[in-house]
């Protein structure tokens, strides 16, 4: 599965968890929800792979700023190497603030039990199935969206010209 299949499936798991953020006032990020409920949802977030979304990110930030320096000095890309190493071994860890985040995000959204019947349902042959055949049906979905949105261009563009042609305009 590519990098960006990756990223897709992934955000499809947490689309629940990005409405979430844009939707949710202050009073919601201020909440603090019941243990029982963080430990819940830290389960749906492990058994769904909605991490998947996150994972690149260390690596990813470390490289982007590695990049910098190496614009500026190409000559740094031994010590960069070494010192990237370091760092994504140093900030491992820090990857725990995310999935302990994304847990109390679920967890201020959804109760326990609404939580654990997700849960059941990811764990029932349809939720098995769901989870396997998502990237496919979004893969697809996508590229029936941009095979369509270049006909819809091609057409808006078209009758755009008509239009202008219409009012005097030289195309």
């Amino acid at each position: 599965m590519t990098h960006f299949m990756q990223a897709i499936h992934g955000g499809v798991r947490l689309a629940t968890v990005a409405m979430a953020l844009a939707a949710s006032s202050p009073a919601v990020h201020a909440q603090q929800p019941p243990p029982a409920a963080i430990a819940s949802a830290k389960e749906l977030i492990k058994f769904t792979g909605a991490t998947t979304l996150f994972s690149p990110l260390i690596v990813g930030v470390i490289e982007q700023a590695k990049n910098l320096y190496l614009q500026q000095d190409p000559s740094l890309a031994r010590d960069l190497n070494e010192i990237g190493a370091n760092l994504r071994t140093e900030m491992a860890p820090r990857f725990s603030q995310l999935t302990d985040e994304v847990a109390r995000i679920y967890a201020t959204r959804f109760t326990d039990q609404e939580i654990k019947d997700i849960l059941a349902f990811y764990k029932s042959p349809a939720g098995q199935k769901m989870l396997s055949e998502q990237p496919k049906v979004v893969e697809s979905s996508m590229k029936f969206a941009q095979d369509w949105s270049n006909k819809l261009s091609d057409e808006v563009v078209v009758k755009m010209r008509d239009e202008l042609k219409k009012k005097g305009h030289a195309l």
